[in-house]
């Protein structure tokens, strides 16, 4: 279940360093911290459904989620995974469509939630804020096309690979070495767009070469060269 805990001062907070919000001033940060809402979202728990309307936007200050679509076959297509400093929800918002993607916590979430009404002043009345926050929705829109054409042109071995030396690189290791993010999987299939059976069968190939190593749900890189020569 979602609950409310204290809210943090937002002139301080991650999101609003490393996204749009960075182009608000004083006033207008003194209006958010008074209209947004702050939301504990566990693991598992969805922050935003597929076909949803969203009337505002979320901004993650802790944790990780995915966003994903539900293909045709019933399978969970993992489309991005996000995390601290980023927004969810501004381009259902802006295009007053219904959110096309579901958002889920994969790990333990702290998240603000700003009204719609809020964000179209600071967009109307903040020209650096409105271009920040375009940006982010072309940088989206960026990402996608990416995937779109990593998902046609690599193979599943190069995308295995390669999502791999991404979650090093994006969400860093534990002391251990180990990936930081833990993923099933049957989500680890849903990054690199294959059947659960594969993904495993392509695990246990990285390990009998070296590559990486496995411990439960813990996946270890060894040899980062050799990664990235599977990728390429």
């Amino acid at each position: 279940m979602q609950q409310k805990i204290t809210m943090n001062k937002c002139d301080k907070c991650i999101v609003r360093q490393l996204s749009a919000l960075k182009a608000l001033n004083k006033e207008q940060i003194i209006q958010l911290a008074n209209s947004k809402s702050t939301q504990v979202i566990k693991k598992g728990e969805a922050i935003i459904e597929e076909g949803e309307v969203i009337n505002g936007v979320f901004c993650i200050k802790d944790g990780i989620g995915k966003l994903s679509k539900l293909s045709a076959n019933g399978r969970d297509q993992i489309v991005k995974l996000v995390k601290s400093g980023e927004l969810l929800g501004q381009r259902s918002m802006i295009s007053n469509e219904p959110a096309n993607l579901s958002a889920t916590a994969i790990a333990d979430m702290e998240v603000c939630f700003i009204p719609k009404s809020e964000i179209i002043q600071f967009f109307n009345n903040n020209n650096q804020f409105s271009m920040n926050l375009m940006q982010s929705v072309c940088d989206d829109l960026k990402h996608a096309d990416d995937h779109t054409v990593d998902m046609v042109q690599k193979t599943v071995k190069e995308r295995l690979a390669e999502k791999l030396l991404y979650l090093s690189d994006t969400f860093g290791v534990n002391a251990d070495q180990s990936l930081k993010v833990q993923l099933s999987r049957e989500e680890l299939a849903g990054m690199i767009g294959t059947a659960t059976e594969s993904c495993i069968r392509l695990l246990s190939e990285f390990k009998k070469s070296g590559l990486i190593e496995l411990k439960g749900k813990l996946i270890f890189l060894k040899d980062i060269k050799g990664l990235k020569r599977e990728a390429s």
